[in-house]
């Protein structure tokens, strides 16, 4: 149900509205890139993060199936490729997978969920926490 490839956009957490301003808006994203996910496993994720540039994690998590209602929820681990400009980051997902309504019309799968900066990283702290959104790509 994860499996894919994702547009993934993250978005940095603050209260404050744009007012209808589309630079504060777009200062808002944190990171956007493409998420590729598999599932070797009922329970088991695998994948990359790809930023552009370079810029890529490698993902490694675990899924736990919805029971009783309850959505499919993921925790994923992204680690920095050695030698490239990601090494020494990390970067841990907590997210489901969002409602798909019964009557909704041209819906497209979402993952809905945050992240943690796990380890600092070109200057910036560890625990900075963003919100992401991903709608696969079709």
């Amino acid at each position: 149900m994860i499996a894919g490839t994702w547009t993934y956009r993250s978005f940095i957490n603050t209260p404050n509205p744009v007012g209808g301003d589309p630079n504060q808006a777009l200062a808002l994203i944190f990171g956007e890139g493409v998420l590729t996910l598999t599932t070797p496993s009922s329970t088991a994720v695998t994948g990359n993060l790809d930023f552009g540039g370079g810029f890529v994690l490698d993902l490694q998590g675990t899924v736990t199936p919805g029971a009783q209602g309850l959505p499919v929820t993921f925790e994923i681990v992204g680690t920095g490729r050695t030698g490239t400009p990601t090494d020494g980051w990390e970067y841990d997902y907590h997210g489901s997978v969002g409602y798909q309504w019964p009557n909704g019309v041209n819906q497209v799968p979402s993952l809905l969920g945050t992240a943690i900066r796990a380890k600092p990283h070109d200057g910036g702290p560890a625990g900075v926490v963003a919100s992401f959104i991903a709608v696969l790509q079709q």
